[in-house]
């Protein structure tokens, strides 16, 4: 008796083993790895000639590919300091996984002030709209992400829709946004009031138009809010307060997530590795 019942274990195991590599095996061939070609300095401003290349844009494309979903991203740093260069792993991540991903350079405080970054922003997403079909991309799936002030952009550009009104679009011509550790109220503590005047000025009307959250509508584009676990308690609140506010205001599409064992910088320099948290979501995002 007793080696019978061995044998059934030892066939139930033998089963347990082939449906768990079946499954190991399904789920490799849907996570295809593409490899990459990338066209560098493109320029998204005709004749604006800004200084340090902040009028281009880099393409990172999946080769072999066509069609595909488009991810554009604006990277953070107080919206003072940054290059497009310092997130290559950005978009090698992405386009390795199937996405034509676009990394904006954009103008920086102290040279300009609010709203130049946010124009960029628009024209930068104005330009990839009607070009991104030449380097393989889908025109009709362009999302848009962001990490700290580049989230906040992201942000302003899906809910406030006077900046792609000057390009003859709309917040609903983006397919999806993703602000990771982003900030939606300027005139709160730890933006505006505690940060350099040469960003958003000193006026505190000026703070409050250039929230997100002042400018909420329940015809956003869907939304991924995600945020750090060892964000700055001012940061959490403003990420976990915004996705209510939307969901109040009748936005039907708007998901958030915190990801553990981050923090303010981790949640987005770890995002070029296998198997991280938040680059798992974005890319399950962004493939519906």
């Amino acid at each position: 008796m007793a080696t019978r019942k061995h044998k059934v274990l030892n066939w139930i195991v033998v089963v347990l083993f082939c449906v768990a590599a079946t499954a190991a095996t399904q789920k490799t061939a849907v996570a295809e790895t593409y490899a990459v070609r990338v066209v560098r300095d493109v320029p998204y401003l005709q004749g604006a000639r800004y200084t340090n290349d902040k009028d281009k844009l880099d393409i990172y494309m999946p080769e072999e590919r066509r069609n595909a979903p488009v991810i554009v991203s604006y990277y953070g740093n107080q919206l003072m300091g940054g290059d497009k260069s310092e997130d290559a792993y950005i978009g090698r991540r992405f386009a390795a996984a199937g996405f034509v991903t676009v990394v904006v350079n954009y103008r920086l405080s102290p040279a300009v002030s609010h709203p130049a970054h946010v124009q960029d922003a628009a024209a930068s997403f104005a330009w990839v709209k009607r070009h991104i079909a030449e380097y393989g991309g889908n025109a009709d799936q362009v999302f848009i992400i962001g990490y700290s002030a580049g989230a906040y952009l992201a942000a302003l550009l899906s809910t406030d829709a006077r900046y792609l009104a000057a390009h003859n679009l709309s917040p609903r011509d983006i397919r999806g946004t993703v602000p990771v550790s982003a900030f939606y109220w300027v005139e709160r503590r730890g933006v505006a009031p505690d940060r350099d005047k040469s960003v958003w000025g000193d006026d505190r009307n000026v703070w409050v138009d250039a929230s997100p959250a002042h400018h909420l509508q329940a015809g956003a584009p869907p939304m991924l809010i995600l945020y750090a676990d060892r964000d700055e308690d001012w940061r959490r609140e403003q990420n976990v307060e915004f996705a209510a506010a939307m969901k109040a205001a009748g936005h039907k599409g708007t998901e958030i997530a915190m990801i553990a064992n981050r923090n303010h910088s981790t949640i987005w320099t770890r995002v070029g590795e296998e198997g991280d948290e938040a680059a798992e979501r974005i890319i399950r995002f962004v493939s519906r």
